[in-house]
């Protein structure tokens, strides 16, 4: 496999970006990473991090998009930044995947204008894991649309049980709707007509509504909703993970007893803080697009770029890509 890497997309590009290859090219040593981005800097954090460089290949790129640019004039005009080069090797078929912790909106507006939309599907959206007491379930859209039509939440919901089922083997995963209430009549005019469209739907498991107070005890395999809504619970369980933790800290620190409970606990925390940690996670597909996008955290470290690395391989090697097309086909023609 060919993996392509955005080395100047993220708050701690382009060094974590280069530490998370060296990780992943530790433990896939048989597949290659083509990296984009300014070949004079790429190139002297490679020789102090990547022992395997005859699996690299390196595409300058002079240019970058900034989070602060307006994405789609970005995509138009910085015809040389890592996120447009590497989206156009992309689409010619020179890499099998593309990996960035860069401009969310760039990488949205370049992979339907570069790359393009797969046939049937009305608006791509990003997805990510979230956990809750048990597991970690699915939450589609957390960003890419803001503004959103019933149809838009049924494919969000079609793409997610294909992604689910074969990337983490749940099959027929149950799906829920995201709304003020479990009754059916709840919810703005988007969610009484998106409800309608999810229950009719065979190629689903619908489950109906499901409450936000729910999400951290039993949610459904996917909850979905539009990606306004998803972005504010998605930030917000990001936000509430560290002040669960810094409160422990404080606690931690505030007695001698104290200090002693928390040196016995620390080992069973640790594992709590990786189960909670986005950078075990590692970004989010872009699911509708003719093309493996994997969109990292902006933060991210190099865990959280080797994790995001993983999850395209992940993606690759399930045919999700190939089975998203078949599904969305099948359904049109219904």
């Amino acid at each position: 496999m060919r993996i392509g890497i955005d080395a100047m997309g993220g708050d701690n590009a382009p060094h974590a970006v280069i530490k998370g290859v060296a990780l992943y090219l530790n433990h896939k040593q048989d597949d290659e990473i083509v990296i984009f981005g300014n070949k004079d800097v790429v190139e002297k954090e490679c020789a102090q991090e990547i022992r395997q460089f005859n699996k690299v290949e390196i595409v300058n790129c002079k240019e970058k998009i900034e989070f602060e640019d307006e994405p789609v004039k970005a995509i138009r005009q910085k015809k040389d930044s890592s996120i447009v080069v590497g989206l156009q090797y992309l689409k010619e078929g020179k890499i099998d995947a593309f990996v960035s912790a860069g401009s969310t909106g760039a990488l949205m507006a370049g992979g339907l204008l570069i790359v393009g939309r797969i046939k049937g599907i009305d608006r791509p959206a990003l997805t990510t894991r979230l956990p809750y007491k048990d597991g970690q379930y699915l939450l589609i859209d957390v960003g890419s649309n803001t503004d959103c039509r019933p149809i838009n939440i049924l494919q969000f919901a079609q793409m997610a049980t294909v992604y689910v089922s074969k990337v983490f083997g749940k099959q027929n995963p149950t799906v829920g709707l995201l709304n003020i209430g479990t009754e059916e009549n709840k919810g703005n005019e988007l969610s009484k007509q998106s409800y309608e469209f999810l229950k009719s739907a065979k190629n689903i498991n619908f489950v109906g509504n499901v409450e936000a107070r729910s999400l951290p005890f039993s949610p459904p395999d996917i909850v979905v909703c539009d990606g306004f809504v998803g972005n504010i619970v998605l930030k917000l369980t990001e936000g509430m993970g560290l002040l669960f933790f810094d409160i422990l800290k404080d606690i931690a620190k505030s007695s001698f007893r104290a200090k002693i409970g928390g040196l016995l606990l620390k080992p069973y925390l640790k594992r709590l803080k990786g189960k909670y940690d986005y950078k075990e996670v590692g970004g989010a597909p872009l699911l509708g697009i003719d093309g493996i996008i994997v969109k990292c955290h902006g933060a991210s470290d190099s865990q959280a770029i080797f994790s995001g690395i993983h999850q395209a391989k992940s993606f690759y090697e399930n045919n999700v890509l190939a089975l998203l097309k078949e599904e969305i086909t099948a359904e049109s023609e219904v």
